[in-house]
């Protein structure tokens, strides 16, 4: 069973951990428990009453928060000709077609969004094996297949998070760092609750969303009050 060090046990004895608390109250709570030195990231998770292996209790879908995610992400665009160009001048870290498919089935997956247009995904499709497991293959669904891939590059670029639950039912995101200020911090918390109770699917029976925590990586975790999660 792990220790809890002197910090953290202080962190904890600084307010009711078996409270529930609003969202805004949470922030403030981790704001103030802050001791490390580096910028931590502020993680929202829920527990959700659904089963993802039934289709119709799938939870998925994209966020863009008002304040972005503190976050340098790195986009891969699969494009040819003008849109790759437009890939590019949006600020793509990666573009190509062929060469950019080969590389990636060499190893080397270093982005953290994969964007393509619909006349790439013939390509696209062969890399299924390396980038589905990572949560990186293109889908229509998410934005991230379109022919706007400028416009898909700002997003994802500026704040923009793909969400998807757990087989444990389980669904988690970054939604800031330790270094934002407190009402940018509620803002993008409240932004990824309202896209998540958004999605929620045709199939979910009962309670919804069952437990909600908001925490940063080395600070405490506090409990969120889901009856207001949704307002």
């Amino acid at each position: 069973m792990a220790v809890k060090g002197k910090r953290m046990n202080s962190a904890y004895d600084s307010f009711d951990r078996l409270a529930l608390h609003e969202i805004d109250a949470a922030v403030k709570i981790i704001l103030d428990a802050k001791k490390t030195k580096f910028d931590e990231t502020v993680e929202f998770s829920m527990n959700l009453g659904v089963d993802p292996r039934h289709a119709d209790q799938m939870v998925r879908g994209v966020v863009a928060l008002p304040n972005g995610t503190g976050k340098t992400v790195r986009v891969a665009v699969f494009a040819k000709d003008a849109k790759a160009e437009e890939a590019k001048a949006a600020g793509a870290d990666l573009v190509g077609a062929e060469e950019l498919a080969e590389q990636i089935q060499g190893g080397t997956v270093d982005f953290d969004r994969c964007i393509a247009t619909p006349d790439m995904m013939a390509v696209v499709g062969r890399l299924g094996k390396v980038l589905g497991p990572r949560g990186l293959m293109p889908n229509p669904k998410l934005g991230t297949v379109t022919p706007n891939v400028g416009e898909a590059v700002k997003a994802a670029k500026g704040g923009e998070i793909e969400f998807r639950v757990e087989k444990a039912g389980i669904i988690h995101a970054g939604i800031g760092k330790t270094s934002f200020s407190h009402a940018a911090l509620v803002e993008n918390a409240k932004a990824f609750a309202d896209a998540i109770f958004k999605a929620k699917p045709s199939g979910a029976k009962g309670t919804y969303v069952k437990r909600a925590n908001l925490s940063s990586t080395m600070g405490p975790g506090v409990k969120l009050d889901v009856a207001n999660l949704g307002d």
